[in-house]
């Protein structure tokens, strides 16, 4: 085993000892990977070191954005919107120059668009869901073709697309808000109109930006709010989805879910509440099992995903035990894109 810092670990190592509380109960059991989630608990119960299996398997993680570029842009969303007031909207023109540079980093990338990400379910605040939101919406606006011009649009509405929760008093974190009061609901699903009326006025944002904020929860069935609006342009569909997923694997507005399940849900609603064509691109370019996710095979194994295929939900796996439950000490590698036979039947929490 290794002892290691809180601060050394990157969300994919196994626990090597089981962790346990000063009343005797096990926090995380031997053999959990320490996902980010569980880390971030980890510090705030106080715990500043664990012990990690030397074994553990190395995983290929591919993200959209670098570390470096995805802390600093949503530090700078952060700063903006909190000292955003209702009154004085021309602050947040600042955050075109954030947009820009989301979209000028994905570029940059080689083969964006024929990459699958690793994107997470985590806990996140409403600042680093509008980031994550205009880093999927742009590669899915790549995919798709569309012009420069769109694809900034599209940018700057993300960061700015929830300004409208900033005058809500509601806590809307991780509950699904069909559980809400009927007053508090009908005030929750207010806030794309509060964030639209707030930049109506502003000249450096727009038409298409502003649609996009305004429209943002609005579906293809007419099911959507705040006006049930069912005239949806592509830009507008992309952003639609592109939240919907980055909402439940979050938790904004609702009970966060794994990233299968926000898969599976907007493969059941495509062609209904959402374009089909976006939810295939969307869908070609999302991990349904990102690296470092502990899976149960059809055969009875416990493997840990270990890097992805072209085919999104045909991953590289590393088995960790066998089907009788014995650990399994040696390198066993499957590819499930190879391995026709082999497949992940679900997800170990």
């Amino acid at each position: 085993m290794l002892e290691k810092k809180l601060t050394e670990l990157c969300g994919t190592e196994v626990l090597g000892r089981a962790i346990i509380s000063s009343e005797y109960q096990v926090i995380l059991p031997e053999g959990a990977v320490l996902k980010p989630e569980y880390i971030q608990k980890l510090e705030e119960l106080g715990i500043q070191k664990v012990f990690t299996k030397d074994d553990t398997p190395i995983t290929e993680e591919v993200v959209i954005l670098k570390a470096d570029v995805q802390n600093k842009v949503k530090e700078k969303v952060k700063e903006v919107l909190e000292h955003h007031t209702y009154q004085n909207s021309g602050e947040l023109e600042e955050l075109i120059h954030e947009a820009e540079n989301v979209i000028s980093n994905i570029m940059e990338e080689e083969e964006v668009v024929e990459k699958v990400y690793d994107i997470k379910e985590r806990s996140a605040d409403v600042y680093e869901h509008s980031l994550n939101l205009c880093s999927l919406s742009v590669v899915t606006a790549c995919k798709l073709g569309l012009s420069e011009d769109k694809i900034h649009d599209m940018g700057v509405a993300c960061l700015l697309h929830d300004l409208g929760l900033r005058y809500l008093t509601i806590d809307y974190a991780d509950q699904d808000i069909k559980t809400l009061s009927p007053q508090d609901l009908t005030e929750f699903k207010k806030h794309p109109i509060y964030a639209y009326s707030a930049l109506k006025e502003e000249s450096w944002i727009s038409e298409v930006s502003k649609n996009i904020i305004l429209y943002h929860h609005e579906r293809k069935d007419g099911s959507g709010y705040p006006l049930r609006a069912t005239n949806i342009s592509e830009e507008m569909g992309i952003v639609q989805v592109c939240d919907t997923f980055d909402e439940m694997i979050c938790g904004v507005g609702c009970k966060k879910v794994k990233v299968h399940e926000a898969v599976r849900y907007l493969k059941q609603n495509k062609g209904i509440k959402f374009d089909s064509k976006i939810v295939d691109e969307f869908l070609n370019i999302a991990a349904v099992y990102p690296a470092g996710t502990m899976v149960l095979t059809n055969e009875g194994e416990t493997a840990i995903v270990i890097r992805q295929n072209k085919e999104p939900d045909r991953p590289v796996i590393r088995i960790l035990k066998d089907r009788l439950g014995n650990n399994v000490t040696t390198d066993i590698t499957k590819d499930l894109l190879e391995t026709e036979t082999t497949y992940i039947e679900s997800v170990i929490d």
